[in-house]
Parts: C-alpha cells; sequence; structure tokens
C-alpha cells in the first residue's frame, strides 16, 4: 500500500495539470513540444501534460495606447499632441498577434509617431486644434493598412490634447483677451452714441415743445387782451384808453405779485408811486402821436 501511494499522488498531479481554464474574452496559445499546436478560449480546456504548454494568452478586449508626439506646426510653433489609439486582437487572427509580432506598442507608436509629424507640419497653430479629426483620421487609416496583417484591429484614434507651449499658450490668451476688449470698446462706444443721439432728439423735442408752448401762451394772452378792450369799449372807453388801462392794471398785478414772494429779488423800474400815470400818459401821448403821424401821411397820399 505504501509502494502505490507516490504512484497515485503523481497520476493525481498529472490529472490536474491536463486541465486548465481560459477567462473570458480571452486566448491562450498552446505548443506542443515548442511547436504552435492550438488556440483555445474562454472555458476548462484539456492539453497533454509534458508535450502541452500555455505559450501566452491574449487579451481579446479593446485595449487603449496613449501616444504623446512632440512635433512642430507650419509657423513654426513647437506643440504636444496626445493620441489615444483603441485597439483589438482580431479573433480569427490570434496566431498573427501572437507569432507576427512581438512588440505591438511599439510598433503602434511608432505610425502615431510617422503620421502626425507628417501632417501636423503642414498646418498652422490654429489648423491644429480645428483640424485635429483630419489628423485623427490619418493616423486611423495609416494604422489600419499596417496592423491588420498582424492581427490587430484600430476601433478609433483620438486627439485627446493639443498642448502647444507655455509662452506660446500666454500670448494665445493675450491675443483672445484684447480682441475681447476691442469688441467691448466698439459695444460701449455703439452704446454712447446711441445716448448721445437720443439726448439730442429728447432736447430737440423739448425744445419745440417749449416753443409751441411760449406760442400758445402769448396767443391766448392776445386773446385775452382783444376781448378786454372789446369789453371796455361796450362801456365807452375807447381803444387806446383801454389798452393804457390794462398796462397800468398788468404793472400793479405785477407789484402785488412781487410783495406775495418773500423771496424775490426782482426790482422793477420805476417804482415811485407816480409810475402808473407817468406810463399811462406816455402810452395815451405815443398812441395819439402815432394816429397823428398816420393820418398825415394818409393826406399826403390821397394828394398824390
Amino acid at each position: 500500500m505504501v509502494v502505490f501511494f507516490p504512484i497515485i499522488f503523481l497520476a493525481l498531479v498529472i490529472l490536474l495539470a491536463s486541465f486548465f481554464i481560459v477567462k473570458q474574452q480571452t486566448a491562450a496559445i498552446v505548443e506542443r513540444f515548442g511547436r504552435f499546436q492550438s488556440i483555445r478560449h474562454s472555458g476548462l480546456q484539456l492539453k497533454i501534460p509534458v508535450a502541452d504548454r500555455i505559450a501566452g494568452k491574449l487579451s481579446l478586449k479593446i485595449q487603449q495606447l496613449d501616444v504623446i508626439v512632440e512635433t512642430k506646426t507650419l509657423d513654426d510653433v513647437f506643440v504636444k499632441l496626445k493620441v489615444s489609439v483603441q485597439y483589438k486582437v482580431i479573433r480569427d487572427k490570434v496566431y498573427d498577434a501572437f507569432y507576427k509580432l512581438d512588440y505591438p506598442h511599439e510598433q503602434i507608436t511608432s505610425y502615431v509617431f510617422d503620421v502626425v509629424r507628417a501632417e501636423v507640419p503642414k498646418m498652422k497653430l490654429d489648423d491644429v486644434f480645428v483640424k485635429k479629426d483630419d489628423i485623427a483620421i490619418a493616423v486611423k487609416s495609416e494604422l489600419n493598412d499596417a496592423m491588420i496583417d498582424y492581427g490587430y484591429d484600430i476601433i478609433k484614434t483620438l486627439v485627446t490634447d493639443i498642448d502647444p507651449d507655455s509662452q506660446v499658450k500666454a500670448a494665445m490668451n493675450r491675443i483672445n483677451a484684447a480682441e475681447r476688449e476691442k469688441v467691448a470698446a466698439q459695444y460701449e462706444g455703439d452704446a454712447q452714441r446711441i445716448l448721445i443721439v437720443e439726448k439730442a432728439k429728447a432736447e430737440a423735442e423739448s425744445k419745440r415743445l417749449q416753443g409751441q408752448g411760449i406760442a400758445d401762451q402769448r396767443r391766448e394772452i392776445a386773446r385775452g387782451l382783444e376781448e378786454s378792450v372789446e369789453v371796455l369799449n361796450k362801456v365807452g372807453i375807447n381803444s387806446q384808453e383801454a389798452s393804457a388801462l390794462i398796462v397800468v392794471t398788468q404793472h400793479y398785478d405785477t407789484l402785488q405779485s412781487i410783495g406775495q414772494e418773500t423771496n424775490s429779488n426782482l426790482i422793477l423800474l420805476p417804482n415811485s408811486p407816480q409810475a402808473g400815470s407817468n406810463m399811462l400818459n406816455d402810452m395815451v401821448a405815443s398812441f395819439t402821436a402815432s394816429n397823428q403821424i398816420g393820418e398825415a401821411m394818409k393826406k399826403r397820399g390821397s394828394k398824390s
């Protein structure tokens, strides 16, 4: 019984070594005595102990490789581009991916450098930001043509970052700020011009209305004087005397209103008690003289 124990243990070890597990989305490459035997996919798998061995495993998931490339633009600006390459091993070409290409990351990186340094020097810095999708498409096209033979499928390429030199970024920020200040100044100038124009229009309208008000006021005063003269004429006072009476009345009304205002600085000259009678006499004399002159001119005109 003791003799058979090592044999049973050895058989158990060999049996356990015959089985292996492959995870989901993984491919295992099995070699027999150093020569390719088969490709095993997910699940419990069987191999011949000692003769077969697992040479390696490849993930069938989508993977991402970030490549940072420093290059120069057409306007001699050094810039760093971060290109993200998403790729996976083609399920039917696991053999090519494992045996034909030893370092896929280095191969993909080399192609990314080659394409980016061929495309970016044709563009100015502003165009690099605008046409970053064109750069990504060019990288994907070149990588697809090159990597398909090695069993790799390029899913997508993205230019995820564009980083110019710090001095260039500072200059771009200053240019942007200056441009925005220029636009702001233009808007402020337009606003001030509109305010000036509207203010001038408002003042013109105010003056027009003020002049219209003064004209209406004088028209009403003249109409009132005319009515007053007509009323006085009805009681036997002629037009000259009525006019003189109205002027004297307005004179005393003015003096009365000045007396009611405690803070008034108006001085009416002359302001003696005889001022009213003198003013009336002067007005009557002037009206009489003007009538005489008018009648003399009429007589002279009739004789001629």
